[in-house]
């Protein structure tokens, strides 16, 4: 497997980019997780209108044109049908120290894998011990800093299941670690909104788009009498069976994951 680093092509397992890159040493960076299915890239100017609004919030410089670079030319070098693209952008080489360089020069670098197999239902807990910070501009965009993330999944894990669900400061809903949360509520699908942490997600917006659901928050006593739960990402939709240890109504989980399918993978 080949790798695109700053515009040359590289083995995956040579040493491609600086011991002193600030997302290697500061996860000061973005990333996209990009699909792509029978040869096609699936919905690129999304994941670049995102990727640019998280380079606002950074204050670094536009990589529009090198992103899709990197993306058009590692498919070329190797060309694959069911595939999943990381596209990961830093800030760059700098001084040591939290304060970012006045010039920064970005490191783009794109990544191919094969596409996994489709997920399996969910076993989902909620996060006992870490939480989302919806007040940080963290929280809007795909940060290479995700180890709030990381921790979770590893409660998860510890707990028995596969996936964790995060509340946020004020105790509200915010997202799963890894995924979009949809909630059936009394036959209305709900998903979180931004102002409480949950990222603005490629398969969320083209839900809400198709008005399939609708956004508002969501407390965790309504999470615990929900009807059926879904997760979404760019890579696949997958129903929630169980949240806690407490089994969800059965179908119910699966039946609004295709609901979703039919609208985020078309």
């Amino acid at each position: 497997m080949v790798i695109w680093v700053n515009g040359d092509l590289c083995d995956a397992d040579a040493p491609c980019i600086l011991a002193g890159d600030r997302g290697l040493t500061l996860g000061d960076g973005l990333f996209e997780t990009i699909a792509l299915r029978q040869g096609r890239v699936r919905h690129l100017e999304r994941h670049l209108a995102r990727l640019g609004r998280g380079t606002r919030v950074l204050g670094l410089p536009t990589v529009e044109q090198e992103a899709r670079r990197a993306v058009n030319e590692l498919l070329m070098a190797s060309p694959m049908e069911q595939a999943v693209i990381r596209l990961t952008v830093t800030r760059g080489s700098g001084a040591r120290g939290l304060t970012p360089p006045t010039d920064p020069r970005p490191t783009v670098m794109a990544a191919l894998a094969p596409m996994p197999p489709a997920a399996a239902p969910v076993l989902a807990i909620v996060a006992g011990r870490t939480r989302r910070n919806e007040h940080s501009p963290l929280a809007g965009i795909k940060s290479l800093n995700m180890l709030d993330n990381v921790l979770a999944r590893a409660e998860a894990v510890e707990r028995g299941g596969d996936e964790a669900i995060l509340l946020n400061t004020a105790g509200r809903v915010a997202e799963a670690a890894t995924a979009t949360l949809f909630v059936d509520l009394d036959g209305i699908i709900v998903t979180p909104p931004h102002d409480d942490g949950a990222l603005p997600g490629i398969a969320r917006g083209l839900a809400l788009e198709a008005g399939l659901a609708i956004e508002r928050p969501i407390a965790f006593d309504e999470l615990q009498r929900a009807r059926a739960l879904a997760l979404t990402n760019s890579l696949g939709v997958r129903a929630v069976v169980a949240l806690d240890g407490v089994s969800l109504p059965p179908g119910g989980g699966e039946a609004l994951a295709q609901r979703l399918r039919r609208i985020c993978q078309a």
